[in-house]
């Protein structure tokens, strides 16, 4: 959530800001309803330190036989007035805060703007792969292999759906365990978590009320509430200390949790993207990160590195994209995709974002540290990054690594969990 501070102070400048991002906003009415609330909030203190003030009045004046008939009618005059006011200044408190609740993260500002078409590569590592026999395409390899079963995963989810097996699910596990193991050496604490969450935890995110629509909501009928499964670990991960005040020296907190993940992705399937490159549900390593504003930076370029080193020990090809402003996402003010590369589909897809939420996501859930040597309360900035998807690892493992003969070469890394070199039919 934007400081509400930073727009009274330049909203020029936040509408600037949120311009890179394709946002056009009219601060007008906030502004003017922000005065409003501040006008009436010193109007209403004074009306009750009037009250106050003559209600501790009254007793005396009892005591001394005065009439005090006309105070106590004034009184409750008064009383009406200071509810009213206090109603009226809920409302504006709600429209205040609905109004920031939309507004997304500003991005940093070194981000060129616009959406997608001005992302920059600033990385790429190793080399396409080159073949002497036609390469095919990773559902037919894992189908010819037995590794995943899309017809029978659709016929108990629908579409967007599969079943990893056999050395699919091996393969899957493997990569899952390998991500994990290498989170763990790098002083990461693993989580399991919670699937179902609740709506706090969407808009403590950055994700509700905006995007609340994208995600799968369950309905509890024994209590009238309402839960969601998580799209990512990282919405859990990073309400674990909302209503928290950390002690400075305990920061950096980092977390890497599992978790399936579940998301409508709502509209049509590209052709190419048939297979496991978009679904319904899929398997994801989560990193997050709590810590100081000025070791932000700082802790963001460890993300994006881990991110890329765990590609890398794959073997995979693969590129790193800093994004434009507008294709940063809702809550975040800085990401950089690592894409890896697709020989069927002849581009690049992404299977990390590392992303700088800044204070956006902490003042939404209301964590905070403390200085050590001053007191002070201050917003915690946070941060995440897969650490990996699977989904889209797993397609490029099989492509990249396809032979001649139909089998698929296992990656060094993976085989003590895999149980063999070679994945054959």
């Amino acid at each position: 959530m934007i400081d509400i501070n930073l727009i009274r102070e330049n909203p020029d400048l936040i509408k600037e800001k949120l311009a890179k991002k394709l946002v056009d906003v009219d601060f007008t009415e906030l502004l003017e309803k922000d005065k409003e609330r501040k006008d009436l909030m010193y109007k209403t203190d004074t009306l009750k330190a009037e009250r106050n003030k003559t209600s501790a009045l009254v007793p005396q004046l009892k005591k001394e036989g005065k009439d005090v008939t006309e105070i106590i009618e004034n009184m409750k005059k008064l009383g009406d007035e200071i509810k009213e006011n206090d109603d009226k200044i809920a409302e504006l408190d709600e429209f205040i805060y609905n109004f920031i609740s939309y507004l997304p993260n500003p991005p940093a500002d070194d981000l060129l703007a616009g959406g997608k078409e001005n992302n920059k590569e600033i990385k790429s590592w190793g080399e396409k792969p080159k073949f002497d026999f036609e390469p095919k395409h990773h559902v037919d390899i894992a189908e010819n292999l037995g590794m995943i079963d899309y017809k029978r995963g659709a016929k108990l989810g629908g579409n967007g759906f599969w079943i990893y097996r056999k050395d699919g699910a091996k393969l899957e596990w493997a990569l899952l365990n390998y991500f994990i193991e290498q989170h763990l050496s790098d002083g990461y604490e693993f989580m399991l978590l919670p699937h179902l969450l609740l709506k706090k935890c969407g808009f403590g995110a950055g994700q509700f009320p905006k995007f609340a629509d994208e995600v799968f909501h369950i309905d509890n009928t024994s209590d009238n509430s309402t839960s969601f499964l998580l799209p990512t670990a990282e919405t859990a991960l990073v309400n674990l200390h909302s209503d928290e005040i950390l002690d400075e020296d305990e920061l950096p907190f980092k977390y890497c949790g599992y978790t399936p993940c579940y998301r409508k992705e709502a509209g049509s399937y590209r052709a190419e993207e048939r297979g496991m490159i978009r679904g319904h549900q899929f398997n994801k390593v989560e990193m997050v990160q709590y810590t100081t504003p000025e070791n932000s930076e700082k802790a963001f370029e460890e993300l994006l590195n881990k991110a890329a080193a765990l590609v890398q020990g794959l073997g995979l090809h693969y590129r790193i994209s800093k994004l434009a402003a507008a294709d940063c996402s809702h809550s975040m003010a800085r990401t950089c995709d690592i894409e890896v590369w697709i020989p069927s589909m002849n581009d690049y897809k992404e299977v990390s974002s590392v992303s700088n939420a800044y204070d956006y996501q902490a003042r939404r859930n209301n964590t905070k540290f403390r200085r050590k040597d001053t007191g002070k309360l201050e917003y915690v900035h946070t941060l995440n990054g897969s650490g990996l998807a699977t989904s889209r690892i797993l397609p490029a493992i099989m492509e990249q690594y396809q032979n001649a003969d139909g089998s698929v070469t296992v990656p060094e890394v993976l085989r003590k969990w895999v149980g063999k070199d070679v994945i054959t039919k």
